[in-house]
């Protein structure tokens, strides 16, 4: 797979594609055009007397202060340098890759008034396999992931770290290494490397990705576990979903219904007097539909940011403007919005554990699942595991967008905190995915205790592949290993095929 950036048509699948190293990026020839265009005026700015922010001033509070003509290369290395003050556990490699990507791409797009050659350095980082070391802290999120971009430009210029073919060497060596030039930063171009938005937008397009796969598997755990309780589909009847038409509402019922069509256990109760279930059966399409139809919200929001100029200052023709691009609120509210959405579906996914688990809760299933109550325990921990898991969500999905802090001298007085909302929503993807996992060992082991009755063919297609992870229950043992592999199958996709987008 080839991607050529244009700072137009970048879309998220090519974000996936890139950070799991499967395709190679260029600039595209008419990207390359709008850059040089750009950069001839900054050229001419450079050169007179006008103040330029970050091209002949310097930054944040310093805007006042002006540079001398002959000291403007070492400002943007300067800029780099102190601006490169991340802490804390690097960044995976998929995510700076991400970063590096859409960072070229939004260069690309020729407002940012930088020689093509600094993109094309970044696309040959990719190509070549060189990632830098950014730590995963130190970002506000307002004059965009300063120090996280720092971390990355600062190999550009031959410093900081970097992995190379499972090594981390300085950044110097693993350009050496990898044949790749250091550049020499020109007037603008360091702060051009690190105004934007790209460090939370990485991580947001991956664990977007992972949270549409976990949403759909959602309803595939959700309908195993709705047999096993001898629940009802009627619920998921489309008349009641259209008398309420939100999109993923719709389609979260529609694919429970399918999932259920056929099933001997339902076939085995219909005459039953229930008259309805618990909440988080019957009102699954609710809220998983509402998980859904975040993530959409939130994919809509992350296409326009990936293909935007988030920049400063920004030049148009023959006009260089600052303004506030690289403010990270719009994508920091849906990231923190996403972690709300994504513990809720952990809590219903919970509360149906409970009720797998639980005598008091159903009438048929044996207490904790176990095949000797009392000598064994069962799933009774699972459950415990899956709670616990939950109460983390739920410190998690506090706001981070609300935490403003006062940065550089008052002169950014209002940030969005942005990365703070990407790594937390990162951890609520995979607790919820834990949780979920948690649910579909329950939720098999129930339909076990069922035979010789089965699911739907679906259904049973899904045990089945749980079973090659996880052999049939027969007396305790440390369930760890269980709840890590079905993880594992959440994760990759395995449980999917089944669904509506397999």
């Amino acid at each position: 797979m080839h991607i050529e950036l244009d700072g137009e048509s970048l879309t998220i699948r090519d974000v996936c594609a890139v950070a799991r190293g499967g395709a190679s990026v260029a600039l595209s020839p008419a990207a390359v055009a709008k850059m040089m265009a750009s950069r001839a005026l900054i050229d001419r700015l450079a050169a007179g007397d006008e103040p330029i922010y970050a091209v002949n001033t310097g930054v944040g509070l310093l805007a006042d202060v002006r540079i001398p003509r002959e000291e403007l290369e070492q400002l943007q290395r300067n800029v780099v340098r102190s601006h490169s003050t991340g802490v804390g556990e690097p960044l995976p490699r998929g995510v700076v890759r991400a970063m590096m990507l859409i960072r070229a791409n939004v260069l690309a797009k020729g407002f940012s008034g930088i020689r093509p050659l600094v993109a094309e350095r970044l696309c040959d980082l990719l190509n070549r396999g060189v990632t830098p070391v950014v730590p995963s802290q130190g970002s506000v999120g307002a004059s965009g992931d300063l120090a996280p971009l720092a971390h990355m430009a600062l190999v550009l210029i031959g410093e900081g770290e970097a992995e190379f073919e499972n090594a981390v060497l300085p950044g110097m060596e693993a350009l050496r290494r990898a044949g790749i030039d250091r550049i020499d930063l020109h007037p603008k171009e360091g702060i051009s490397l690190i105004n934007g938005t790209q460090a939370m937008l990485a991580v947001g397009c991956l664990e977007l990705d992972a949270a549409e796969t976990l949403a759909r598997a959602a309803d595939v755990v959700c309908a195993l576990t709705l047999d096993a309780l001898r629940g009802t589909p009627r619920a998921f009847d489309p008349r009641i979903h259209a008398a309420r038409p939100h999109p993923g509402q719709g389609e979260s019922a529609a694919n429970l219904r399918r999932l259920l069509e056929g099933s001997e256990i339902r076939q085995s109760h219909i005459t039953c007097r229930r008259v309805q279930d618990a909440y988080s059966l019957r009102c699954a399409p609710q809220v998983h539909g509402a998980v859904r139809d975040a993530l959409a919200e939130a994919r809509r929001v992350f296409s326009i940011e990936l293909n935007s100029a988030t920049d400063n200052p920004l030049v148009f023709g023959e006009e260089i403007l600052s303004g506030g691009n690289f403010h990270g609120e719009p994508l920091a509210f849906q990231l923190d919005f996403l972690a709300v959405a994504l513990a809720a579906l952990a809590n219903i996914s919970e509360r149906r554990v409970d009720r797998l688990v639980n005598p008091a809760l159903n009438e048929h299933l044996p207490p904790f699942l176990a095949g000797h109550a009392g000598l064994e325990s069962g799933l009774m921990m699972a459950q415990v595991t899956a709670a616990s898991l939950v109460a983390e969500n739920r410190v998690l999905a506090h706001p981070a967008s609300l935490g403003s802090i006062t940065t550089s001298g008052n002169k950014e007085d209002f940030v969005s905190m942005g990365m703070t909302s990407a790594v937390k929503f990162g951890r609520v993807a995979r607790n919820t995915r834990m949780v979920l996992a948690i649910e579909a060992l329950a939720a098999a082991r129930a339909l076990d205790l069922l035979a010789p009755l089965k699911s739907s063919p679906v259904l049973e297609e899904v045990r089945t592949r749980i079973r090659r992870v996880s052999p049939p229950i027969e007396g305790d043992r440390p369930f760890h290993r269980d709840i890590q592999a079905i993880d594992g199958l959440i994760a990759e996709g395995e449980l999917l095929a089944t669904d509506e987008h397999g």
